[in-house]
């Protein structure tokens, strides 16, 4: 018996050890081959436990064979005798057979009567808890229809090298919670906000869009209300650089004269923007980034009242018109509250893009997130100082997610700035390359 023994035990020691180095080494054909198909018997074997842990299931009425107490007899055991009967049943949600995805599963429910999505994004911390996994999100494509996606452990953890930008104006500036690339496109997103305390990975994000957009034709117009400590090093690259509120308040006069002149190109053109002019009359896009929003609002005494109404004034007629004539914004800020006056507000009604890091006051996470998804607000709450980087996205798709932006250290962003500094047009050229008049092809 013992010569079969050890044979047997270093066979299972081999293939456990197989495993291991299989699963660490190449955890994606592991997950699909062994890890999923365990995950998916486990998933559909504990459903209705865990619907109804969660309170997922409905009462129903059914008819079913019931034991019913009888007579006693005379050996003192009770007979009983079964009976058909209509009694309430727990019924769960109709599970679909479980999908597998890059970093967990997903899988379509079908609701019971009177449930909503929202009843399943109210428990998705509990779902996660009962299967083990690292977090569940729930959407719905169709009515009647929800889908849980799984995921079983953070890709947020570590993310990849910030890759080259192929697309005009669309920067892959990190990753996704699902796995997936987060793109900053300015085309479909034309202004951002994007708040966070500091060392939260606020800035880093701002390295990423400069190295993103340095090799592309595109202008990029710097705010600096930090006195330029920020976006001086990148300005090999920058048309304009504003440090302080005077600069600008000049700066913001220039964007809106120049988005007066495209307005006219565009009449003369028969064109509701800058796409649909033909190459030859299509001017440079302008992207202007915004270092420290709440420094153009602040006021220390009342003879700043007027320099900040023209300021919060020129700011948001260019968020409000800005994107047809290819001026777009990227407005980042410690804090952005409703105390800060009407201006912020109205500015961030115009900002579709939003970006919320960890925070140091409520308020800004409020003012930031809270009128698109309660839980997006809390969980922008629970960022943890120790993932610098980690943000809530409001993402194209209208949904939220968290993500985490590549580091880009600013060495790197600043050899961007130099190594690309000759596609960086003058800020002169780019207020006179207005045509006052159509070219014959196009008048004729």
């Amino acid at each position: 018996m013992s010569d079969q023994l050890w044979p047997m035990l270093g066979v299972l020691a081999a293939v456990v050890a197989g495993l291991w180095a299989w699963r660490r080494f190449h955890y994606r054909s592991f997950w699909l081959v062994v890890g999923f198909p365990i995950t998916a018997i486990t998933v559909r074997a504990t459903w209705r436990k865990v619907a109804l842990g969660c309170g997922l299931t409905k009462k129903r009425q059914r008819f079913w064979f019931t034991t019913v107490p009888g007579l006693v007899s005379s050996t003192g055991v009770v007979r009983v005798r079964r009976k058909f009967q209509r009694v309430a049943v727990d019924t769960k949600p109709w599970m679909w057979l479980p999908m597998p995805t890059r970093h967990g599963w997903r899988v379509t429910l079908h609701t019971l009567e009177g449930q909503i999505p929202a009843d399943y994004a109210d428990v998705a911390e509990r779902l996660a808890h009962s299967w083990g996994v690292h977090a569940v999100r729930v959407s719905s494509d169709k009515p009647g229809r929800v889908r849980l996606a799984a995921t079983m452990r953070d890709p947020l953890v570590t993310v990849d090298q910030l890759p080259a930008s192929t697309e005009l104006l669309k920067v892959t500036v990190g990753r996704l919670e699902t796995g997936g690339p987060w793109v900053v496109d300015f085309k479909t997103v034309p202004h951002w906000l994007n708040a966070g305390a500091t060392q939260s990975g606020k800035s880093n994000l701002a390295n990423a869009l400069i190295v993103g957009l340095a090799p592309q034709p595109v202008a990029l117009v710097g705010f600096d209300l930090k006195g330029g400590v920020e976006f001086t090093p990148y300005a090999p690259r920058l048309s304009a650089l504003a440090t302080s509120r005077a600069e600008c308040g000049g700066l913001l006069d220039d964007l809106v004269a120049l988005m007066t002149d495209r307005m006219g190109v565009c009449r003369m053109a028969a064109a509701r923007n800058i796409w649909q002019l033909p190459p030859t009359m299509r001017p440079v896009p302008v992207v202007v980034l915004v270092d420290e929003l709440a420094e153009l609002y602040l006021m220390a005494d009342k003879s700043e009242k007027d320099e900040i109404a023209k300021t919060s004034t020129a700011l948001l007629r260019v968020a409000q018109l800005g994107r047809a004539f290819g001026i777009y914004l990227f407005c980042c800020g410690q804090r952005i509250g409703s105390d800060l006056g009407p201006g912020v507000t109205a500015l961030r009604a115009q900002c579709s893009g939003r970006i919320c890091h960890r925070v140091n006051d409520p308020e800004t996470a409020t003012m930031t997130l809270g009128d698109l998804d309660p839980a997006a607000l809390d969980s922008a709450r629970a960022i943890p100082a120790q993932t610098p980087g980690v943000a809530i996205v409001a993402s194209q798709d209208g949904q939220w997610y968290r993500a985490r932006s590549f580091y880009v250290s600013e060495a790197a962003a600043e050899h961007a700035a130099h190594a690309y500094a000759g596609l960086a047009p003058a800020w002169a050229d780019v207020m006179a390359a207005q045509p006052q008049e159509l070219p014959d092809s196009q008048t004729a």
